[in-house]
């Protein structure tokens, strides 16, 4: 009995998790999907750790230089680390190379590095404490998108797509 609903949870967050990763835009099979699990969390993960570090060293330059890094990602069809990813890590773990990231990923990307040139900005003003609940705040968020796929800008975004069409039916 246990056994059978510890597989049903599974199932259940599967599906969850794949639902998470169309509401990015992406449109995968759950072939595509497995095979891309550790690729599509590369360069949040990489990321993550990255603000980890500038955080924990209270550094703007940090944050500055990865908000240049997100503003790459926000407009360009691949992340920066996705090229890392494609041309490097791949191989070692006998993955394909990553798709390009949909409209709602990149514009995820935008705000992502609008939080950072925030809490940059309040490092180099010495509004230290500011920028570090900021900064906890960008790592959960990093955290949860990495781990479990929700992105909560794309969910937002989409929201706000389907307010739109809703109203363009009535």
């Amino acid at each position: 009995m246990a056994g059978m609903a510890t597989r049903k949870l599974t199932e259940n967050a599967g599906a969850w998790m794949r639902a998470n990763l169309s509401t990015q835009g992406y449109c995968l099979t759950d072939a595509q999907r497995r095979e891309l699990a550790l690729g599509l969390r590369f360069s949040t993960g990489l990321c993550l750790v990255l603000v980890v570090v500038a955080l924990a060293l209270a550094s703007p330059a940090m944050v500055f230089a990865l908000s240049v890094i997100g503003v790459i990602a926000g407009f360009t069809s691949h992340h920066p680390f996705d090229h890392l990813w494609n041309h490097g890590a791949r191989h070692a773990f006998g993955a394909p190379p990553l798709p390009q990231n949909p409209a709602r990923r990149r514009h995820a990307f935008k705000v992502a590095t609008a939080w950072l040139l925030t809490v940059g900005a309040l490092l180099a003003a010495g509004a230290t404490t500011a920028a570090l609940v900021l900064g906890a705040l960008l790592v959960a968020a990093c955290a949860t998108v990495t781990a479990t796929n929700l992105c909560l800008p794309s969910e937002a975004m989409a929201l706000w797509e389907r307010h739109h069409q809703l109203g363009r039916l009535a």
